[in-house]
């Protein structure tokens, strides 16, 4: 049966519920001015480099709110294809790429391009939210294709895929606040597949969370065999409590016995 919901994938719930969370009380407290990234006035100006670290904590609109966590509860199923810890391993792995990429390419390369006219980066996972939109696109298969035609019969014709769908709202999201947010969706998608073709350095796409829980369930299931293993041991020679003396006793004789028989 197909699980519903969140099932199996709570870092996928905990990652949706922050996006919306943060974004509702940058809104409430009257703070978003202090995530999106203007490379004039903020970083040349005003030395505000911590931004490059907090803009992706949250969205300023609520368009983008709605598109992001739509988009989020679509891509649960990485989370439950990979497991909880191959996933949270992805996201710490990639984070300082989709994190500082975006606005230093901004900042050193497109602007100086376009002559200071490409000067703004909203604020927002977007980055995030495509690096895993290529995971989704590389490992889940379409069900089926479908050819969309114009009515004459010599037209264009257009083929699809069941997952085409899938794609309309990170479009949109990428789209929202154009050329910044496709700035960083496209980081994103990159930094992605750069993730799934192992091409990041430091072996980054090979790296895990540590397992503490599972270390910890594999210790005491092992604690428990070699007590139980202890006490099959101890009635095995006699030493429960109570019969501890004649136990020990028969288990020396016994011993002595075995080293003769051995002999002959």
């Amino acid at each position: 049966m197909l699980a519903s919901g969140f099932s199996n994938a709570p870092l996928s719930r905990t990652l949706l519920t922050a996006v919306v969370v943060l974004s509702i009380i940058a809104s409430i407290t009257d703070t978003k001015y202090y995530f999106w990234i203007a490379i004039k006035p903020h970083l040349n100006e005003y030395r505000q480099f911590w931004r490059l670290l907090t803009w992706q904590l949250c969205y300023t609109n609520s368009t983008e709110v709605l598109f992001a966590a739509m988009t989020l509860y679509q891509l649960r199923v990485i989370e439950r294809l990979w497991g909880t810890r191959k996933f949270g391993s992805f996201l710490i792995s990639t984070l300082p790429y989709t994190t500082l990429v975006p606005p230093l390419l901004v900042a050193l390369i497109l602007r100086p391009l376009t002559f200071g006219r490409l000067n703004y980066l909203p604020a927002g996972p977007t980055a995030v939210i495509f690096a895993l939109l290529a995971q989704y696109h590389a490992a889940i298969p379409y069900l089926y294709k479908y050819q969309v035609s114009a009515t004459e019969p010599a037209g264009p014709s257009l083929m699809l895929t069941s997952k085409s769908t899938s794609y309309l709202l990170p479009a949109q999201l990428a789209l929202s606040q154009f050329p910044g947010s496709a700035i960083a969706a496209l980081v994103g998608w990159i930094v992605g597949l750069a993730y799934r073709r192992e091409l990041l350095p430091g072996g980054a796409a090979r790296w895990r969370i540590p397992d503490v829980a599972g270390k910890r369930a594999e210790r005491d299931r092992y604690e428990g065999l070699r007590r139980r293993m202890e006490g099959d041991a101890a009635t095995a020679s006699g030493t429960d409590v109570g019969n501890t003396g004649n136990g020990r006793r028969r288990g020396v004789a016994r011993a002595i016995l075995d080293q003769f028989r051995g002999a002959f």
